[in-house]
């Protein structure tokens, strides 16, 4: 058999009532979402599982929530003794991956994405920033469209998710030029994304600043399972190039398409989405179709998953 990586899902993933079936029915999983209630001092369990989705979906929530119900789902899946040989996550998902590879403590990790979440959402103000998905345009088509509507604003590659789909992000104005254009250029669809602000582009260097200062008080441990950063889509060496690596991903383009396509070069071939969601599935499969993809976000898809990594 190939290699196993895990991978963890970013903001947008959620929805009320993740992680609820982890929290009733697995210890360690119940245990992380009582450390996140006790460290956060308010309770992360109640918003994950009853809501209310507008409060779950302010970007400050949603980061903790995240990570919380990933790492969750996560001692889910170890209670089974399954381990990965590397692993990633996009955007948010990586600090899920830093905890699984044992460079944060969660509790030091779910504090630190409450913070970011709160420094990306200030960064700009409500409803002046946007991020758009292409669907089916060329990277350079793109990039070059961005560079002719930089006169309207803002407006650069967020995230290379994998063939045909790339993210715009930036000033609103410049984003929906930007869009409308690439359609006009032949793209299949422009979509823009119900997010809280232009994340991964140089409008976030406010939150990226504010987030250097909160890392310095954070303790990384050494690597015990490889981790690929989203920067640039490579392992990362040294754990002394964590906190530099996160400060710029805040503010830089995602290489997610390249992160799956190195871990297919090392020889994965099975590859587990852990927590909310199923987007990153999606991404791998357009990557490559031949490969074993799972995931985990409840105890259903739990089982399934742990009896074809047993079979």
């Amino acid at each position: 058999m190939g290699k196993i990586a895990f991978l963890f899902s970013g903001q947008g993933a959620q929805y009320v009532g993740m992680g609820k079936e982890f929290f009733d029915n697995v210890e360690s999983s119940r245990k992380i979402f009582e450390t996140a209630d006790e460290v956060l001092g308010f309770s992360m369990s109640d918003m994950c599982f009853e809501g209310p989705k507008e409060k779950l979906d302010e970007t400050e929530n949603t980061q903790p929530a995240i990570l919380t119900t990933s790492i969750a789902a996560l001692k889910a899946l170890e209670s089974f003794n399954i381990r990965p040989d590397i692993t990633a996550g996009l955007s948010l998902g990586e600090y899920s991956a830093l905890v699984l590879s044992g460079v944060f403590k969660f509790k030091d990790a779910v504090t630190l994405v409450k913070k970011r979440g709160k420094y990306m959402q200030e960064a700009v103000p409500q409803g002046m920033g946007a991020m758009a998905a292409i669907i089916g345009l060329d990277g350079e088509v793109i990039k070059n469209i961005c560079s002719e509507c930089s006169n309207d604003g803002v407006v650069e590659i967020a995230n290379l998710n994998c063939p045909g789909q790339i993210v715009i992000s930036g000033d609103k104005d410049a984003v929906k030029e930007a869009a409308n254009m690439t359609k006009e250029r032949g793209a299949r669809k422009a979509i823009e994304l119900s997010v809280s602000g232009p994340f991964h582009s140089s409008k976030m260097i406010p939150a990226a600043k504010k987030l250097e200062v909160e890392l310095k008080n954070i303790d990384v441990y050494d690597f015990k399972i490889p981790v690929i950063t989203n920067v640039t889509g490579e392992i990362v060496k040294d754990v002394n190039d964590v906190k530099p690596y996160l400060k710029k991903q805040v503010m830089s383009t995602v290489y997610f398409e390249k992160t799956i396509r190195n871990m297919i070069d090392m020889g994965v071939d099975t590859f587990v989405e852990i927590g909310p969601g199923k987007v990153l599935s999606g991404f791998v499969r357009k990557i490559n179709r031949k490969l074993t993809v799972l995931n985990v976000q409840d105890m259903e898809s739990l089982k399934i998953t742990v009896d074809k990594l047993n079979s």
